[in-house]
């Protein structure tokens, strides 16, 4: 089992998560997340939704960029068709399209039926 956690544009978090419940895997969390890459900031394109008090240290730093943050646990066989579908909607060719990480994971329960591993993602 793998872990998938992508970074994305807020504004894709939509289609990304049509495609991925299109291909089965309807499955995630998905939390708002403030963040910041090598591009520096996006100055003139932010719409912060929630509260950002301090998050601008003095004049001239970078500011944080406003993200979703998606975490999906798949088989190990499924890995490769998530990670490819989610750049494939997430890819502007621009800074600031993300990051996907791909993590182990040891194991999983399901807490209703005590089921674990594979069979708990199902």
């Amino acid at each position: 089992m793998k872990e998938i956690i992508a970074i994305i544009r807020s504004n894709k978090m939509k289609k990304t998560r049509d495609v991925l419940e299109v291909l089965g895997f309807p499955a995630m969390n998905a939390r708002r997340v403030l963040g910041r890459g090598h591009q520096r900031a996006i100055i003139d394109d932010v719409n912060i939704p929630f509260p950002t008090e301090g998050i601008e240290e003095s004049r001239g730093t970078m500011r944080y960029i406003p993200k979703r943050m998606i975490s999906i646990m798949v088989k190990d066989r499924d890995v490769e068709l998530v990670v490819e579908a989610i750049m494939k909607v997430n890819h502007t060719g621009n800074i600031g399209d993300g990051k996907i990480f791909v993590c182990p994971v040891d194991d999983a329960v399901r807490i209703r039926t005590g089921e674990n591993g594979d069979v708990a993602l199902q």
